[in-house]
């Protein structure tokens, strides 16, 4: 069976992947005070540009989610071109409508179209992504796709966890509270962030300096994946490379690394988390 798979473009997914998992993006979009708006994108020269340019907004730009009509037309293009089923990878629903978008314009569908709400959201769904190409190519159908992938979400398979530099970009978003105790606005105060099991952002703890924020985020995955556990990994960051390169050497000497790349944060998702942010997603695989 053809499967294509798309992902919504909060995956932070970079464009070799796309090409290597013969998957399509589905850009989310940001539209600025003035009204204009743009989409998401894995150009790293436009990240670049973006990142400057959200540090001196006056204003934090708001998100937008595709439409059922943009899902729509995927899913009849997909089916032109060969596809006999579609996959579609979506961040968390508590986070965004993308995965009901996607849903809704299934039902529309001349092929079968199943939608995975990873209840996740950035570089960990582009780890989603080509776990189901894997699937599609040991003959699995969309719906023998999904069901996996969420058997394997709910057994802690997939974990998200980062740190921000600036706790606001997340409380003006509205993706998480303003709990007491998490103002993130000090010189180097990093503050941890989780995606639990329901899909929420959940800040966990907040540190000094980034050597304790390596470590903070560590000791938090060590209660969902044992160290010395074999794992693939999809570094994070948003403009903080050097960052990004330092937490991967601190995760070798706690974790068996099978594999590893580093993404970009796109538009959208360093909207909501601010330039700064450094993470990784993991796969758990023994």
């Amino acid at each position: 069976m053809k499967i294509k798979i798309l992902v919504d473009s909060t995956a932070d997914i970079k464009k070799e992947w796309l090409k290597a998992f013969d998957a399509e993006l589905v850009p989310l979009k940001v539209i600025w005070s003035d009204g204009s708006s743009e989409d998401d994108e894995r150009d790293p020269k436009a990240l670049k540009d973006f990142y400057d340019r959200l540090r001196n907004a006056n204003e934090i730009p708001k998100t937008s989610q595709p439409t059922v009509f943009e899902f729509l037309q995927r899913y009849r293009n997909a089916e032109q071109e060969g596809y006999e089923g579609v996959v579609v990878i979506t961040l968390s629903s508590r986070m965004s409508g993308t995965a009901n978008s996607a849903a809704t314009a299934a039902k529309e569908a001349s092929i079968p179209v199943e939608v995975f709400d990873t209840k996740l959201a950035s570089s960990v769904n582009a780890l989603v992504v080509r776990r189901a190409r894997e699937l599609a190519e040991e003959g699995k159908s969309p719906k023998e796709i999904v069901e996996i992938l969420q058997k394997e979400r709910n057994s802690k398979k997939f974990q998200a966890l980062f740190y921000v530099s600036d706790f606001n970009y997340l409380v003006r978003g509205g993706r998480v509270s303003r709990f007491q105790g998490f103002l993130g606005t000090m010189f180097k105060i990093k503050v941890g962030i989780w995606i639990d099991y329901n899909g929420d952002m959940i800040p966990f703890d907040k540190v000094r300096g980034r050597s304790k924020a390596y470590d903070l985020l560590l000791e938090k995955v060590k209660n969902e994946i044992p160290f010395n556990s074999k794992v693939r990994l999809a570094m994070i960051h948003a403009d903080a490379e050097e960052e990004a390169k330092e937490l991967l050497e601190r995760i070798k000497t706690r974790y068996n690394v099978v594999d590893e790349s580093f993404h970009r944060t796109g538009k959208v998702i360093t909207t909501h988390v601010g330039p700064g942010m450094c993470g990784f997603g993991i796969e758990w695989i023994d």
